[in-house]
């Protein structure tokens, strides 16, 4: 009796300690949610820049629109982006991650740049 006890509670040890990293469903895995994110800052950061600029144009319905053609590209919906949204936001290390993922990509490019106008 006290093997199978035991061998029960190591088994549940053992389960507990499975794989963390798996995500709940409908989670976007993070580098999913780090592309989706970025293009739904810059889509964010246009319509504040530009859309808005224009009296003719509502800005909110635009953003929408950019936001569609955005999950579509992605091939993801709106509910998985704003769950994953959701849950990287109570996660906050895996969000930490993303974010500082996208600033070093972020980082990187501007370097690039100023390099390639530094030898023009």
């Amino acid at each position: 009796m006290i093997k199978i006890s035991f061998l029960l509670i190591a088994l549940g040890f053992i389960s507990s300690c499975g794989n963390k990293d798996k995500l709940p469903e409908g989670v976007l895995k993070p580098e999913k949610m780090q592309a989706v994110l970025w293009d739904v800052i810059k889509a964010d950061v246009f319509t504040t820049d530009f859309i808005k600029k224009d009296s003719a144009k509502n800005a909110i319905a635009e953003n929408l629109k950019l936001q569609q053609q955005i999950f579509a590209i992605h091939k993801v919906t709106r509910a998985d982006f704003f769950t994953s949204y959701n849950y990287y936001k109570t996660n906050t290390v895996e969000f930490k991650k993303i974010i500082d993922s996208m600033v070093s990509q972020a980082d990187r490019k501007k370097d690039i740049n100023l390099k390639a106008l530094q030898t023009e």
